[in-house]
């Protein structure tokens, strides 16, 4: 399946995986990369020191392209976007900002730039910038989300650029890579059906919330704190919404709850005040299995569906 994203990435198939924060790590990365997607490492906030170990050990683990994800509001962001160069890195894509600052130097070391937009004002901005693709992330996604969906987004930022346009957002088979390549995408990201991968590096508990989701299970929680976020519809989560509902929780007293809360979730399992990101397509994800079966599988049934 040969698109503008296999062309521009070098890769088999036009799927990245999603740069989901404390998840998506070398062994997850390193793992979708061998079975010809492009695997992301998630910068987050983690310190320089690690994510330099990470990328090192994906290309002991890898010869094929991977990238990684920078959440631009992150505060090591100006550190992260020189060691991505420092290191070689042959993909970035970014979140939660604009990386208009960083494109030149990137471009310059031959990164290929795909920010992760909401809208399509964003979209038009990023390609001025000089992005070589976006991905279009409907609010159906897991984690930082905007409110524009998928299907909406995706066609209307196709339309608007002249670069090759990735979907995310609700998709997690072959089915929804081939309505993303019917809205004029040539690529998708995906994010959650990887959680309930072998490679996953998360604690069981995560996955067997994801395992367990229902089409109603997903929730979204600190619209209030202007920064959204979707997850699994737990006890905390729960406890988040209602609190930003009626007021009884402050959007100062919101954001010091959910201070580590991710990595409560992916490394404890803590479900009591953990909070579980992923996207709402979690009640399609039943089994676990290994990157390559899954990417296999996806494509596959892509392939057949779209030579119809």
């Amino acid at each position: 399946m040969e698109t503008r994203i296999t062309e521009l990435l070098g890769c088999e198939y036009p799927l990245i995986q999603g740069g989901m924060a404390w998840v998506a790590e070398h062994t997850l990365a390193s793992a979708v990369s061998n079975a010809g997607g492009v695997g992301l490492i998630a910068g987050g906030n983690a310190p320089i020191d690690y994510l330099r170990e990470q990328i090192r050990l994906c290309k002991e683990k890898t010869d094929k392209p991977f990238g990684v994800n920078i959440m631009l509001m992150s505060p090591n962001a100006d550190d992260l976007a020189q060691l991505v160069i420092d290191e070689g890195v042959k993909v970035v894509t970014t979140g939660a900002g604009n990386p208009a600052k960083f494109i030149p130097a990137w471009k310059e070391a031959g990164i290929k730039v795909i920010p992760v937009i909401p809208s399509v004002a964003l979209a038009k901005r990023m390609e001025k910038a000089g992005a070589d693709a976006v991905v279009a992330e409907g609010t159906e996604s897991g984690g930082h989300i905007g409110e524009n969906t998928t299907m909406c987004l995706v066609p209307q930022v196709v339309d608007a650029l002249e670069i090759p346009v990735i979907a995310a957002g609700g998709v997690a088979d072959g089915r929804g890579i081939a309505a993303a390549f019917m809205l004029g995408a040539e690529g998708v990201q995906i994010g959650t059906r990887f959680l309930a991968s072998e490679e996953a590096q998360i604690h069981p508990t995560f996955k067997e919330l994801v395992l367990k989701a229902k089409d109603t299970d997903s929730i979204v929680t600190g619209r209030y704190t202007g920064h959204p976020c979707r997850g699994v519809k737990t006890k905390f989560a729960k406890q988040l919404a209602n609190g930003e509902k009626d007021g009884t929780l402050s959007p100062e007293e919101f954001e010091n709850l959910t201070v580590g809360a991710l990595r409560r979730a992916v490394v404890d399992g803590n479900v009591e005040s953990g909070s579980f990101l992923c996207g709402a397509i979690a009640g399609m994800v039943n089994e676990i299995k290994p990157c390559a079966d899954i990417v296999k599988e996806i494509m596959d049934g892509a392939s057949m569906l779209l030579n119809k």
